[in-house]
C-alpha cells in the first residue's frame, strides 16, 4: 500500500534551528498592531509612526501621533527631518502593499524600520483609536472610512 503525504506535509518542514532563524527574521521586519497600541497606551512607545496613505486619507484619520509622510514624499531629506530611531510604517490594510514599499525606501535610505501588519484597517476592527477630520468608529466603520488610497 502506498501512502501520500498530505499537501502540508509534502514539504518537510525547515529544522527548527532554521525554523528559528526565519520566524526571528521575519518579526524583525513587523510590528503586530496589538504591540504598537499597547506600547502607545503605556507610554513605552519607543518608535515613530508613519502613516504611507495619501495625505488626504492621513487627514481623514490616522493611528494617534502618526506622521504622514507618502510614499512619493519619502526622500533622503524629508527622512533627515524624521526622529532617530525605529520607523513603523502602515498603509490602509493587508491587501496594499504601500507599507511594503514605503519600508523598503526607508530602509534604502539607511532608516531602522518595521511594517505595521494589517495596517489601519485591522486597527480599526481592534477597536483602537485614530485620530484626524473623522475619527473611524470601528463600530461602524467602512471601506470608505480607511482611506483605501495607498
Amino acid at each position: 500500500m502506498t501512502t501520500t503525504a498530505s499537501p502540508v506535509t509534502e514539504i518537510p518542514a525547515l529544522a527548527p534551528e532554521k525554523a528559528f532563524a526565519f520566524f526571528a527574521e521575519r518579526l524583525g521586519c513587523q510590528a503586530d498592531p496589538a504591540d504598537v497600541w499597547y506600547a502607545m497606551r503605556d507610554g513605552k512607545q519607543d518608535f515613530t509612526v508613519l502613516d504611507v496613505r495619501a495625505e488626504g486619507a492621513h487627514r481623514k484619520a490616522h493611528l494617534p501621533g502618526a506622521i504622514s509622510l507618502p510614499i512619493s514624499a519619502i526622500t533622503a531629506e524629508r527622512v533627515a527631518e524624521l526622529p532617530a530611531g525605529l520607523l513603523v510604517v502602515y498603509c490602509w490594510g493587508p491587501a496594499c502593499n504601500g507599507s511594503t514599499k514605503g519600508a523598503m525606501k526607508l530602509a534604502a535610505l539607511g532608516r531602522e524600520v518595521k511594517e505595521m501588519i494589517g495596517g489601519l484597517e485591522y486597527w480599526v476592527r481592534e477597536g483602537w483609536p485614530t485620530e484626524g477630520r473623522r475619527p473611524i468608529d470601528p463600530e461602524t466603520a467602512t471601506p470608505a472610512d480607511l482611506g483605501l488610497v495607498c
